[in-house]
């Protein structure tokens, strides 16, 4: 696939191949330097991610804690290999420049807000029109695991 293409599976779910160069909804900070920091940033993150699941195992920790965190370092690995590795395989960014491939494509709904509402009134909508990939709903799915276990996560 080519950046842009789409793959329609259900009038709600499509793979749209796109390349994420930034974090979250593709916001980007600071050029050059913004993306080094964030492939930095990403890996320092996912090494004390690490180090922390090893402790939750070592102390035999809630199987759900354990496993929200599996997930969510499991997600950020998946990002940072792209990010470190994607542009050099493609021959288009130097190590830690790459761009992350994102794919998932849920357009639920879509349609115009009724004209009485202020603002955005007569507009066209999508709801959720994010692209995502397996690695941000690792993270994501992690992240819930963990807020809804963190009673059962003991802080030593």
């Amino acid at each position: 696939m080519d950046v842009g293409d789409e793959v329609i599976i259900t009038d709600w779910f499509r793979l749209h191949f796109v390349e994420n160069n930034g974090f979250a909804f593709g916001w980007e900070f600071f050029g050059s330097a913004g993306k080094l920091f964030l492939t930095v940033f990403r890996i320092v993150f996912s090494f004390f991610v690490f180090r922390w699941l090893c402790d939750l195992i070592k102390s035999k920790e809630n199987r759900w804690v354990v496993f929200s965190m599996v997930l969510i370092f499991a997600g950020a690995v998946g990002n940072i290999i792209d990010s470190v590795f994607y542009g050099v395989f493609f021959d288009y960014a130097p190590f830690f420049f790459g761009r992350v491939v994102d794919m998932f494509y849920f357009p639920i709904i879509d349609g115009y807000y009724p004209s009485w509402v202020p603002v955005v009134g007569g507009d066209y909508f999508i709801f959720f029109r994010y692209i995502f990939n397996v690695a941000d709903s690792c993270i994501t799915v992690g992240a819930f695991i963990l807020l809804f276990n963190y009673k059962n996560l003991s802080l030593k």
